[in-house]
């Protein structure tokens, strides 16, 4: 397993936004796909996106398309998920996995690690 640390949460108006930065504490960061998922208050955890061991494929939950960006610094072991044009319903505790590859971590399989969260709160 590696170790993981979120932050970059915090409170920001609806069109703003933030960057979040999921920081790994292992040399080995480069073996492992990276994910982030989110879960709002009274609703279950939800995919939002997740890239390739080398930053190369990534993917997307439809309501963050075109909003969110997913990539990855293998050399600072750290993974960012850049959030723009917020919407309140995108408030929810963010937290970051790591598992076997891309694909699998769309549907929450095959994940080794997870982060403690880190809260996004957008306003209106």
């Amino acid at each position: 397993q590696v170790q993981l640390v979120e932050s970059g949460g915090g409170l920001v108006q609806a069109g703003g936004s933030l960057r979040l930065s999921c920081a790994a504490s292992r040399r080995t960061f480069n073996i492992y796909a990276m994910g982030w998922f989110r879960q709002a208050l009274g609703k279950e955890r939800e995919f939002v996106a997740a890239l390739s061991r080398s930053g190369g494929n990534t993917y997307y939950c439809d309501s963050v398309k075109g909003r969110f960006t997913i990539s990855r610094d293998n050399a600072k072991n750290t993974m960012y998920l850049q959030m723009n044009s917020l919407k309140p319903e995108d408030t929810a505790v963010y937290y970051c996995a790591a598992g076997s590859n891309s694909y699998s971590l769309q549907a929450g399989s095959a994940i080794g690690s997870w982060g403690q969260g880190t809260q996004v709160t957008v306003s209106s």
